[in-house]
């Protein structure tokens, strides 16, 4: 899957790719279950069982796609949460590796 996954990041820059593969790392330090990578409708996604988390690259952030997402929003003050409830960690931002940790856990259990 990381060849698919670098093809999709081929179109970026460095910036976008490093911060991509720092969220691909807290997803798997996240939990020691098994996680199944899938592209999504050419999306990047992380699966335990049904339950997911995908990583969408834009040129000055990164959206996480998280159910659990939502259920942090007091931890995540200064970073967008979208109507859908997707985070989005712009590149100028610091990203908030604790918070999503706990995060992908809870939404991977």
């Amino acid at each position: 899957m990381k060849e698919e996954i670098n093809n999709y990041l081929k179109k970026f820059e460095e910036q976008t790719k490093e911060r991509f593969w720092d969220l691909y790392r807290l997803i798997y330090e996240s939990t020691s279950q098994n996680i199944d990578e899938k592209l999504w409708a050419k999306l990047p996604t992380f699966y335990v069982s049904d339950k997911f988390v995908r990583l969408i690259a834009f040129k000055d952030h990164i959206n996480v796609e998280a159910k659990t997402v939502v259920l942090h929003k007091d931890e995540l003050l200064g970073y967008k949460i979208t109507p859908k409830g997707m985070l989005q960690i712009f590149h100028n931002q610091v990203i908030p590796c604790e918070a999503l940790k706990v995060i992908f856990k809870e939404n991977f259990e």
